[in-house]
């Protein structure tokens, strides 16, 4: 079977995103000093190919998307092209240091994720980005081919959605990632919390995003800041007039992603998650990106978590494959 087109064309226009060379150098920056440091994300290489089934699949796949791009591997054990696909992938997520990782699927073992991709032959290679399933190619190809695509699926990570990837610690053991050691940011994040406590938003925002630019994995920085940015877009808010613009306006997709920012505010997690899910079904192109970019942005504050997370997590991945 000769692969597909494998270029990520189309997929994002990177023409339109600006300073990409400054956002990939400091991606890359973000990265080498983690690496020095021993950051919350450290793994061991052993942890860059991992096999995933439809009970893991929001937790191992779905989650992880929103830290590194994740690129799935769907095969079966009678695939001849598959055994020569699979330790070439395997490979190359180990010499790609963390900057992607590989979820590997039986097929056999699980049909309704293979009926979700919808995929009709195997070896089938998908990715998963910030959420977004994404089609790479099918059958063997050329390993110049599959480095090109990698490098493109990374690239993109890196300048759309700002993900860096996972730091691997070389000297770490398999089954669990390495506990982070005491950073230097206690005094920038309780500034931000004394800011955010005192309603001041954007101070908050931005003491969130000093800590971000040296430690962009910081759980209590980033959870800070999703904090800091909702709070701050619905003090502008007019409510009643928000929701009566919601009601009124069902395909207005800023309406309701506005209204969902009021719903989660006002403690209604299942509504705004609900809201933004649906919106994300019946949404197309720019529309759509809108509102899953929104929804991804909301489970920053609640947490990963929670059930209430989990549960949109899989509603979500329902309506966008």
């Amino acid at each position: 079977m000769q692969p597909r087109n494998m270029s990520m064309s189309g997929v994002v226009d990177l023409a339109a995103v600006k300073a990409a060379g400054e956002a990939k150098a400091k991606a890359e920056q973000a990265r080498a000093e983690a690496a020095r440091t021993g950051g919350s994300a450290a793994v061991a290489p052993s942890a860059l190919v991992i096999d995933v089934d439809e009970a893991g699949f929001e937790r191992d796949v779905l989650q992880r998307s929103a830290e590194v791009p994740v690129v799935i591997d769907f095969w079966a054990e009678w695939c001849e092209p598959c055994k020569q696909l699979g330790p070439l992938l395997e490979r190359l997520a180990v010499e790609y240091n963390g900057r992607f990782l590989l979820a590997k699927v039986d097929v056999d073992a699980n049909q309704m994720l293979m009926q979700q991709f919808g995929i009709q032959g195997i070896p089938a290679v998908f990715a998963v980005v910030a959420g977004q399933a994404l089609p790479l190619f099918q059958g063997a190809a050329p390993e110049a081919q599959i480095r090109e695509t990698l490098d493109q699926l990374i690239q993109v990570g890196e300048e759309r959605f700002g993900l860096t990837g996972i730091v691997v610690d070389p000297d770490a053991q398999a089954g669990g990632p390495v506990e982070a050691p005491v950073g230097p940011y206690d005094a920038l994040l309780e500034a931000a919390a004394r800011a955010l406590d005192a309603n001041d938003f954007a101070g908050a925002t931005r003491a969130y995003q000093n800590v971000l630019v040296d430690d962009p994995a910081n759980p209590e920085a980033k959870l800070g800041l999703a904090q800091a940015e909702l709070l701050g877009r619905v003090q502008k808010m007019d409510p009643n007039e928000v929701r009566k613009n919601a009601a009124e306006n069902p395909a207005d997709v800023a309406a309701q992603i506005d209204a969902a920012d009021l719903d989660l505010v006002g403690g209604h997690v299942e509504d705004a998650f609900g809201r933004l899910v649906e919106t994300v079904r019946r949404t197309f192109g720019d529309d759509r990106d809108a509102a899953r970019v929104r929804l991804l942005e909301l489970f920053e504050v609640i947490g990963p978590e929670d059930p209430r997370v989990g549960a949109a997590r899989t509603a979500l991945a329902r309506v966008l494959f």
